[in-house]
């Protein structure tokens, strides 16, 4: 009895932690586009100033390294959404390990499918085709980790 209410628990607080994730995605997407470009501008150059102490000679163009950890923030936000949604997903199911990783994986690329399109009612953004294929690269990446690291594990506990 003891033991089936902890794997409840820890099932509630997995798909908590995917619930938790998409809500701070999703309100990362409700900023206006000055404000969302601001963040990042802010973030690219906390990182250069970073990268200038430690390499003297430095020739970074702003507003490309402002482009690139745009990418970059889709690509880990949604790597760490495929971790958490691979890990729920396990917790629930007890089916294939393939089809664990294709459920994970459809959730999270159906969810940036819906943020590309909320974006769309933002205003200064837009909906990317692009962003939504670096959110499922990142989401693909996170799942075939976690994957893997269970894989790993499983054999480790017995």
């Amino acid at each position: 009895m003891r033991n089936t209410k902890r794997f409840n628990y820890i099932r509630i607080i997995a798909w908590a932690a995917v619930i938790c994730w998409m809500f701070l995605i999703f309100y990362m997407s409700a900023q206006p586009g000055h404000q969302s470009d601001q963040l990042s501008k802010g973030f690219a150059a906390t990182i250069l100033r970073a990268v200038e102490k430690i390499f003297s000679q430095t020739d970074i163009d702003m507003s490309k390294f402002n482009y690139f950890i745009r990418k970059n923030a889709h690509f880990f936000s949604y790597l760490l959404l495929g971790m958490l949604a691979a890990y729920a997903v396990r917790k629930v199911s007890s089916h294939s390990f393939w089809r664990r990783a294709v459920y994970a994986l459809g959730l999270c690329v159906l969810f940036a499918i819906s943020d590309e399109l909320h974006q769309l009612y933002v205003p200064g953004r837009s909906a990317r085709v692009f962003d939504v294929m670096i959110d499922s690269a990142g989401a693909t990446v996170g799942i075939a980790l976690t994957m893997a690291w269970q894989r790993w594990r499983k054999p480790r506990q017995k």
